[in-house]
């Protein structure tokens, strides 16, 4: 968080600010990449920190946040079938990487259509959840200018990550409901309504250089998800689990990686299972395996 802190202070200086000019936090999404300096940044300097209702539950109370985060990845990398060792490991990640973070008072929650100004811009928030439950855009009003956070990236595809729901549910017993949220299903009609409203955008995104051409990517998007539904269901056969799919799509995937290649296998089947083309039995042994559809 020090190198962190650091790179902000650094990066204002060139523009001649300091963080203690700072006068507003929009926050994005929930990662911890992106709200981790915001109650350092609203200590320093007084700023308002903006975020949608559902974050800001999140970031009033991180600790069970996080506790609920992680029991739910728990729940599901056992539920599809990971090995012990890999859910153990990646909760202690987890749990390491807890201190990069912290939760913050948002002095404005905000609901979907909501405007607020920033310098001399007016923007209205846009609910995108797929990379996350909370993933939000702020839409310039002239059309010019797009806050996309980790919803749209130009050189890479936003994983649809397995998140439990903000809310009071049990985290262990949603991972083995039919009813677990479909963060990809959500995802897409995400990516088709900023296709449809900011198409002209230029888009400053959570992770490198500004771009245009919001359209085109989305259509690109797209295109990798349909290939990648045809390649999982080709490899849909009798009995097999999200984390077989997932070691036969992805060979040498580094332990740490393990969640992220979990999320995109059971993203991509939950769109097979709506589609009518998989479905999900439980072996009755707590295990899930998919099939194809009879």
């Amino acid at each position: 968080m020090d190198g962190s802190i650091t790179a902000l202070e650094e990066g204002l200086a060139r523009i001649g600010l300091r963080v203690e000019d700072v006068e507003q936090v929009l926050l994005t999404h929930q990662h911890h990449d992106h709200v981790g300096l915001a109650a350092t940044i609203r200590g320093r300097s007084g700023a308002q920190v903006a975020a949608v209702e559902p974050l800001a539950r999140y970031l009033a109370d991180y600790d069970l946040a996080m506790q609920r985060d992680d029991a739910y990845a728990v729940a599901l990398m056992r539920r599809h079938r990971l090995d012990e060792q890999t859910v153990t490991t990646l909760d202690s990640v987890s749990r390491a990487f807890r201190r990069y973070s912290a939760g913050v008072h948002v002095d404005r929650p905000l609901r979907d259509g909501d405007e607020l100004i920033a310098g001399d811009r007016r923007f209205t928030v846009r609910r995108r959840p797929g990379h996350s439950p909370t993933d939000t855009v702020f839409e310039d009003s002239s059309g010019e200018l797009l806050i996309g956070g980790d919803h749209l990236l130009q050189r890479i595809s936003s994983n649809p990550i397995a998140h439990v729901p903000i809310d009071d549910s049990d985290p262990v017993a949603i991972a083995a409901s039919p009813d677990s949220p479909r963060p990809l299903v959500a995802y897409m009609e995400s990516m088709r309504q900023t296709a449809a409203r900011d198409a002209g955008a230029l888009v400053l995104p959570g992770h490198g250089e500004p771009f245009a051409g919001v359209a085109d990517l989305v259509e690109r998007r797209m295109a990798m998800h349909e290939r990648r539904l045809r390649k999982i269901r080709r490899t849909v056969e009798g009995g097999c689990t999200a984390g077989d799919i997932g070691s036969l799509l992805w060979r040498q995937v580094p332990v740490t990686q393990a969640y992220l290649v979990l999320s995109e296998v059971l993203a991509h089947l939950d769109v097979l299972a709506q589609r009518g083309e998989v479905e999900e039995v439980d072996d009755g042994g707590g295990v899930a395996r998919y099939a194809a559809a009879a």
